[in-house]
């Protein structure tokens, strides 16, 4: 209810712990496999998934070949990517906020599959260009890993602060990565958690806030 009222399905939150069991039984309902939940924590590490791997391993991305269990990235501001080669015989997920995508969480998870070139990424909801304001410290980190990143970042107005356009970001790491199949997030207003209360949770929207999950399986 209130903050976590919509099929939340994070434990952390602060979210009845019986609710978020039935909200993760009723997305496996829906599934038809197993998603499993990372215990995510803006790093880079990337787990191979098999039917019996348990919830809340510490992972950022995971991937898998096998079929019945989904790669499954919780979210409620960050960016969910979602990554399939083209024969759809292995499929992964990774959690790119601005931490885990500055640190290359994307390229890691791109350099498990066999081909970036013969591999697709889905960029899903996420804060917008025009809602997420960071500071000089962030700009910094990005322009220093390339000079092109400084096109993603708008003045406020505000001394030191720039509005950061993540979704633009991460389709740039993705193409610099070799991927050529990049879907998904533009950067315009639909796909915004922070701008869409009736359709996304936001933790920066809201405080306090349930989150979503991305997931992909293979048949």
């Amino acid at each position: 209810m209130g903050a976590w009222q919509g099929l939340n399905l994070g434990t952390h939150v602060g979210d009845r712990a019986d609710h978020v069991a039935e909200n993760r039984a009723r997305l496996q309902a829906g599934l038809g496999v197993r998603p499993v939940f990372l215990a995510q924590v803006h790093g880079t590490d990337v787990l191979p998934l098999d039917p019996g791997t348990p919830d809340g391993a510490v992972a950022d991305a995971c991937i898998t070949d096998q079929a019945g269990v989904a790669c499954t990235i919780m979210v409620a501001d960050c960016l969910p990517v979602l990554f399939a080669d083209v024969s759809g015989a292995r499929v992964a997920g990774a959690h790119a906020g601005w931490r885990g995508l500055a640190a290359g969480v994307l390229e890691r998870t791109v350099q498990a599959f066999e081909s970036p070139a013969r591999t697709m990424a889905w960029l899903g909801p996420c804060i917008g260009p025009s809602a997420f304001e960071v500071g000089d410290e962030v700009r910094a980190v990005f322009i220093a890993a390339s000079a092109s990143a400084a096109e993603r970042f708008r003045p406020t107005g505000a001394p030191g602060k720039w509005w950061a356009d993540l979704p633009g970001l991460a389709r740039d790491r993705l193409a610099s990565a070799g991927v050529l199949q990049i879907h998904g997030n533009d950067g315009s207003a639909p796909w915004c958690t922070v701008s869409n209360p009736l359709q996304f949770f936001s933790h920066r929207r809201d405080g306090v806030s349930g989150r979503f999950a991305a997931c992909i399986w293979r048949d």
